[in-house]
């Protein structure tokens, strides 16, 4: 395991693959395809889990709405049930260095086994672009690829836009909804929610 002291390589993995940026990523569309740089230093390619469903979710840990999932254990329940069905779970930092939520590679595998984040992978976007490319605006922010690749799902993990945690228990849980309809065959009934939470932290 080589030590992961700088992001650069993050950095140019994405450049590579998600420029120019896209207004925004389609439902309906296929996904972008990006290399990322996870906690390891190792490249992750979106392209490389064709044929599962993929999860993507925006990470800052300093962010009030990011803890309300974490300290309650709902991220991580949602994390265990999408890869227990199959799906493949990337969570995303785009925080820049300097500002809130930006982590070194030690970093984040230290809160991954404090709070026992159940993602296949953590990657590093320092430099934002693929966060830009997806329109990434807020922490969390969930999307959800099919397993051909087509973006099917955007928007916030549930439909009660606070930091309460109490809220939890009356929300409708998008991303496990969406995840059961996948499983069963069927159009995912709310294919965009309106994103909630702190703004992610790009680079100027």
């Amino acid at each position: 395991m080589r030590n992961f002291s700088s992001l650069a390589a993050a950095s140019v993995a994405a450049i590579a693959l998600a420029s120019p940026l896209a207004a925004a990523q389609r439902n309906g569309a296929v996904a972008q395809d990006f290399k990322l740089t996870d906690v390891n230093g190792q490249t992750v390619q979106l392209s490389q889990f064709r044929g599962k469903t993929v999860v993507l979710e925006w990470h800052n840990p300093g962010c009030p709405f990011v803890a309300k999932h974490y300290d309650s254990g709902n991220m991580q329940a949602t994390q265990k049930a999408a890869r227990q069905q199959g799906a493949v779970w990337l969570t995303i930092n785009s925080g820049a260095k300097g500002k809130q939520g930006h982590m070194t590679g030690a970093e984040a595998k230290a809160l991954i086994a404090e709070q026992k984040i159940m993602a296949t992978n953590y990657l590093f976007d320092p430099r934002g672009v693929v966060g830009k490319a997806y329109a990434a605006k807020t922490t969390p922010h969930m999307y959800i690829i099919n397993d051909k690749g087509i973006l099917v799902y955007q928007g916030g993990i549930d439909d009660k836009p606070t930091a309460n945690v109490a809220d939890i228990k009356m929300a409708r849980n998008h991303v496990l909804a969406a995840l059961k309809e996948i499983k069963s065959g069927d159009k995912v009934s709310v294919a965009q929610a309106r994103p909630y939470g702190c703004s992610v932290k790009y680079a100027s």
